[in-house]
């Protein structure tokens, strides 16, 4: 399939081309993918063309690095893949960077999800591990939800004694997370990051942890400045990537706070706006 830059008038503010960039990072959901979580076929021949070219493409995203790995099976090698929200950086196998929680927090965090269960609240924890993520509710709604983001997952009768290095602790909730489950965690917010990471979804991790931090770590492993970066998201957890990129790029769809913060704006998720955006600024032929 070939790949053309877009058309002017989908982004008016899209900056022209070509530009030097070495580092390519996009969130998925509600970025990448569309609406029905697939990549665009149109990204296939960008990825080509960008390793023809030498520059390393990242996914950024809270899926669970297994989750990314899998996606991007075909194309993985030399890719950085910064997983769990930033909390896990991995390429070709091996760790860049993890920030896992300390002892007890995990455990005290599923507790407290199982109070807010009992209160009414339809939300279930996903204890989030190095090795594999760990859920202790079974209705297959929930478990939908799990394996759409988190490919090697367990059921364990307690979480709570779950032995892995855990790195985040993610929290579905079927109703508005920002409004339901976030403004319940006030215990936990006031020592770690409680983010809205979606419509359905809150990830709590450590103060030091999010996406930028973790796009700095790769950029001073890769010797690449954030002049040479290019980062697209549209969500609260993109924000601090945003800001550790030159070419940033919010999404047409994108939450407002993102808008706000990005320097620039692609077309939408269902547009196919990363691979038109990337073809553009990049001045890449027609594959």
């Amino acid at each position: 399939m070939s790949v053309s830059p877009a058309p002017l008038g989908t982004a008016p503010d899209l900056p022209s081309g070509p530009a030097d960039i070495r580092l390519v990072v996009t969130d998925m959901d509600g970025t990448l993918l569309d609406d029905a979580k697939r990549i665009p076929e149109a990204m296939w021949p960008v990825l080509a063309e960008l390793r023809r070219r030498g520059v390393v493409f990242s996914p950024a995203s809270g899926r669970q690095y297994a989750t990314l790995a899998r996606q991007f099976a075909a194309v993985a090698e030399g890719m950085a893949f910064i997983a769990e929200n930033g909390t896990y950086v991995v390429r070709d196998g091996v760790e860049i960077s993890s920030d896992p929680l300390a002892a007890g927090v995990a455990a005290d965090l599923a507790r407290a999800v199982r109070r807010l269960a009992a209160g009414g609240v339809d939300v279930g924890a996903v204890v989030c591990g190095k090795r594999a993520a760990y859920v202790e509710r079974t209705d297959e709604a929930f478990l939908a939800e799990v394996r759409t983001y988190y490919a090697e997952h367990r059921i364990v009768e307690d979480v709570t004694a779950v032995d892995d290095e855990v790195i985040k602790v993610a929290l579905f909730d079927f109703g508005r997370a920002e409004h339901s489950t976030a403004p319940a965690l006030a215990e936990f917010a006031a020592t770690h990051q409680v983010v809205a990471s979606g419509e359905h979804w809150v990830d709590v991790m450590n103060r030091t942890a999010d996406k930028g931090t973790a796009l700095r770590g790769l950029q001073r492993e890769l010797g690449i400045t954030p002049a040479q970066t290019m980062v697209f998201g549209d969500y609260l957890n993109d924000l601090e990537m945003l800001d550790a990129a030159d070419w940033s790029f919010a999404m047409a769809n994108a939450h407002p706070e993102v808008v706000r913060r990005a320097r620039h704006r692609a077309p939408s998720n269902n547009d196919d706006g990363v691979p038109r955006t990337i073809a553009r600024v990049l001045g890449l032929p027609a594959l």
